[in-house]
C-alpha cells in the first residue's frame, strides 16, 4: 500500500468484514476479506499549489527589480488560477496604436513603456477544483494492486450495469460507441453480461453488446484501462473493444461527429471543466445520437463528511475539506442544455453500502481510486485521535443497529441527444387546444 494517496489519514491496523449494498429491490452481498493496514499513514499525495502570477511586468519609470527579486504581486490562491496576459501596445488617453502602425519613435518606446498591471485575456477564467496529476497518481497506484482493486469495483460495476440498462429502451444499432472515462472497462463488462434485462418477464435476454459493433474505451490512466485486458469479456464475439489512453483527462481528441453514442460511468465527477467536457461530447456525436452518463453528486458520502467535520472541530478547532465537492443534481440539467443537448432526462439513485467501520470505507475508497484530490487540501495524514473521534461520531449519528455504518452514494444519471433536423420537438408554448383541468374534471 502506497503512502500519500488516501483522502484522510490512518495509522495502525484494522480487521473487518465485507460490504453490503442496499437499494430497494436490488440487494447484493459483497463479501470481502480480512483487511489490514500496515504501518505509516495516509496522505493526499502530491501538492497542486501553483506558482506566482505569470506575465507580470514593471513600469519603465521605476527602477528594474533584480532578476531574482520576489514579485510584488502575491501568488494566487492554491484552489484557483486565472489566465492573464499583458498588453504589448502603448495606450494614450485618446488613441491606442498597434506597434505595427505606430511611428518608429513610438514603437521604440513601447518596449519599455508597458503597463504596470495585467488584465484578463479573452475567455472566462479557469477554475481548477481538483489536482489532475494527483488523481492520475491515485488511480495508477490503485490499479497496480490488481486483486484488491477488482474486489473494490463493486460500486463501479453496479453503476455501469444501470447505465447499460438504459440501452434496452433504445431500439437501434450503434456501429461506433465511445466510453469516456472508462476506468477498468466496467461498461464493456456490463455490455457483455448475459441476461441484462431486469424484467422478470424476460428471464433470458441477449447481451447488450449485440447492439454495438465497436466500443472505444478512453481513459487517462493506462494501468487502470489495461488492468482487465486479459479477461473473457474482451472477446465476446459481438463487440470489439478498443482501448485509447487519453493525454488529457478533459479533452476528447476525436473528429467531429465520429461516434453514434457516448457513454460515461463514474468519471465526470472528477472533471474541473464539466460544461466544456459536455460540449466536447456533444461535438463528437453524430446528429440524433445519445449521450448516456452517470456521475456521483449531491449528498454523496454525507455521513463521512459530517463525521470528519465534527471530529476536526472537536479535536483541532477547525475544519479541512476531506471529501471532494460534487455537482448538485439541480444543475446537471442546465449544464446539459448549455452544452447543446436536446430531449434531456436526469434522474437520481441512492446506493447505500454498509461497512464494518469507517476505516473499511476509507480503504475501499482508496482501492477504487476515489481518494480526495482537492487543490489546496491539507497535506499529510490526520492524527489518530481525529480518526477515532470521527469513527465514534459516524457510529453515533448514522450507525445501523447491527453495528455497521452506512455510506450513501448518490448517482446522477443523465441522457441527452445531439440535435437533429428530423428530431421530435415540443410544440410552442400556448399552442395547446385542450385544458388539462377540464380533461380531469370530465374524466
Amino acid at each position: 500500500m502506497a503512502k500519500g494517496d488516501w483522502p484522510i489519514g490512518f495509522c495502525g491496523q484494522r480487521k473487518g468484514g465485507g460490504a453490503e449494498v442496499r437499494n430497494g429491490a436490488r440487494q447484493g452481498r459483497f463479501e470481502g476479506r480480512a483487511r489490514r493496514l500496515r504501518g505509516g499513514g495516509m496522505g493526499d499525495g502530491c501538492s497542486g499549489t501553483p506558482g506566482p502570477l505569470a506575465g507580470q511586468t514593471y513600469n519603465s519609470s521605476l527602477p528594474s527589480p533584480p532578476r531574482n527579486a520576489r514579485s510584488p504581486i502575491p501568488p494566487t490562491s492554491s484552489n484557483w488560477r486565472m489566465r492573464l496576459n499583458v498588453a504589448r501596445v502603448v495606450c494614450r488617453p485618446q488613441t491606442c496604436l498597434q506597434p505595427a502602425l505606430a511611428p518608429p519613435l513610438l514603437r521604440t518606446a513601447s518596449v519599455a513603456a508597458r503597463r504596470s498591471y495585467a488584465f484578463q485575456a479573452a475567455g472566462g477564467p479557469v477554475f481548477d477544483v481538483f489536482n489532475r496529476k494527483t488523481k492520475w497518481l491515485q488511480r495508477e497506484r490503485a490499479a497496480a494492486h490488481v486483486e484488491h482493486s477488482r474486489q473494490a469495483d463493486y460500486l463501479k460495476d453496479e453503476v455501469a450495469a444501470r447505465v447499460c440498462e438504459r440501452l434496452l429502451d433504445i431500439k437501434r444499432h450503434f456501429p461506433r460507441v465511445l466510453d469516456f472515462g472508462a476506468n477498468s472497462c466496467n461498461v464493456a463488462r456490463a455490455l457483455a453480461a448475459e441476461n441484462p434485462d431486469p424484467d422478470p418477464a424476460m428471464p433470458v435476454s441477449p447481451p447488450i453488446a449485440t447492439k454495438i459493433s465497436e466500443l472505444v474505451a478512453a481513459d487517462p490512466s493506462e494501468t487502470t484501462l489495461y488492468r482487465d485486458a486479459d479477461l473473457p469479456f474482451n472477446e465476446n464475439g459481438q463487440m470489439r473493444v478498443t482501448r485509447h489512453v487519453l493525454g488529457d483527462a478533459e479533452s476528447l481528441p476525436y473528429e467531429l461527429a465520429s461516434f453514434d453514442m457516448v457513454l460515461s460511468s463514474m468519471s465526470l465527477h472528477w472533471v474541473n471543466d464539466l460544461p466544456g467536457v459536455l460540449a466536447q461530447i456533444n461535438r463528437v456525436l453524430r446528429p440524433d445520437c445519445p449521450f448516456i452518463g452517470a456521475m456521483l453528486g449531491g449528498d454523496t458520502l454525507f455521513e463521512l463528511r459530517t463525521a470528519l467535520q465534527l471530529a476536526d472541530m472537536e479535536r483541532r478547532g477547525g475544519m479541512s475539506p476531506h471529501v471532494s465537492p460534487l455537482a448538485d443534481t439541480r444543475d446537471v440539467g442546465g449544464l446539459l442544455q448549455r452544452a447543446g443537448f436536446k430531449m434531456l432526462t436526469v434522474d437520481v439513485e441512492d446506493i447505500i453500502v454498509d461497512y464494518p467501520d469507517s476505516f473499511a470505507l476509507m480503504q475501499d475508497l482508496q482501492a477504487m481510486g476515489e481518494s480526495n484530490a482537492i487543490l489546496g487540501r491539507e497535506m499529510g495524514a490526520l492524527s489518530r485521535d481525529v480518526l477515532l473521534a470521527a469513527d465514534a461520531i459516524y457510529r453515533e449519528l448514522h450507525g445501523n443497529d447491527d453495528g455497521t455504518v452506512p455510506a450513501t452514494f448518490r448517482v446522477i444519471h443523465m441522457i441527452g441527444w445531439q440535435e437533429s433536423a428530423d428530431q421530435a420537438k415540443p410544440l410552442p408554448r400556448g399552442s395547446g387546444q385542450i385544458n388539462l383541468k377540464d380533461f380531469f374534471e370530465n374524466k
